[in-house]
């Protein structure tokens, strides 16, 4: 078994026991190729993708663990990247959490756990249906039951060995199909993952040598809110985008604060009055690997 093998397997293990450069800026449609996502299109009620894999450069496991929050903002659901789970910072929507559990009451429990990171995975990747798009990030939930994505993959690569493999990797075949939540909604699920012979990345030695050699990682393509717009969903504000003034600004109705980096300033502007965002977790009770490019 290759080193990659070991370290996915530790990595997967490890989980399951915690159960309870490309640096420029890209324009939105360069940024929306980048994702890989396992969403049926056009009336489709069954379907399948085809993706492979990329080794990574220093033998570590593909699979990046990434913690967000699923909120609602200006009604669309949103995965936000949480600063404290995955850098040790301040996390306006971790310290909601935090309070509403030290009031004690079961209450102010159930409605902490809709303000508690998720964990994600985040692999990089190269949709074979769409090769000509180039290196994409895979994003999925990490399921605590043992029957997500992951636990799909790893039985492969156990029995076959290391799919990442440049030359006798494995393209993965993603069976997909609609099915509904037990609020009715329906969403794309991923019924089962199958595996291809071994074979190299691509049969075109330039393109395998441009997969391999792309230096972009996740984070040029999933952005990081600035600290204030957490503050801002936290508050129970709407952030929104001002293109006059370039930033993301919300207020009260007479006021208006501006969301920029590390600073927040004040003007005496009108503004839309915010609007109470409701934030739930979106998979509760469903098994849903759909993902959406925000």
């Amino acid at each position: 078994m290759s080193n990659i093998l070991d370290a996915v397997l530790q990595q997967y293990e490890s989980n399951k026991v915690d159960s309870s450069s490309s640096s420029g800026k890209m324009s939105q449609d360069e940024r929306l190729k980048k994702y890989f996502t396992t969403i049926l299109q056009g009336g489709e009620r069954e379907g399948q993708k085809r993706v492979r894999i990329l080794p990574t450069n220093d033998g570590t496991s593909p699979f990046k663990e990434v913690w967000f929050h699923e909120v609602q903002v200006g009604g669309r659901w949103m995965k936000i990247y949480d600063p404290g789970k995955n850098a040790g910072e301040r996390s306006p929507l971790n310290e909601v959490n935090e309070a509403l559990m030290m009031t004690g009451t079961e209450q102010d429990k159930v409605l902490a756990r809709q303000y508690k990171p998720k964990k994600f995975y985040i692999v990089k990747v190269v949709d074979q249906d769409k090769p000509e798009d180039g290196v994409k990030f895979w994003r999925f939930k990490h399921n605590y039951k043992g029957d997500g994505i992951l636990d799909k993959i790893i039985p492969i690569w156990k029995n076959k060995g290391d799919v990442t493999d440049a030359e006798k990797g494995r393209d993965l075949i993603l069976s997909l199909s609609l099915v509904k939540a037990p609020n009715g909604k329906e969403y794309t699920n991923v019924g089962s993952i199958m595996y291809d012979d071994p074979t190299p990345i691509s049969e075109d030695k330039s393109k395998m040598e441009e997969f391999l050699s792309d230096d972009m990682t996740w984070e040029n393509v999933y952005s990081k809110k600035p600290l204030e717009y957490l503050d801002a969903i936290a508050q129970g504000h709407e952030p929104r985008w001002d293109s006059n003034v370039g930033k993301y600004v919300y207020g009260d109705g007479s006021q208006t604060i501006e969301i920029s980096g590390n600073t927040s300033t004040t003007a005496t502007v009108q503004a839309e009055k915010p609007t109470t965002v409701e934030i739930k977790d979106t998979q509760a009770g469903a098994q849903v690997d759909e993902d959406l490019p925000f």
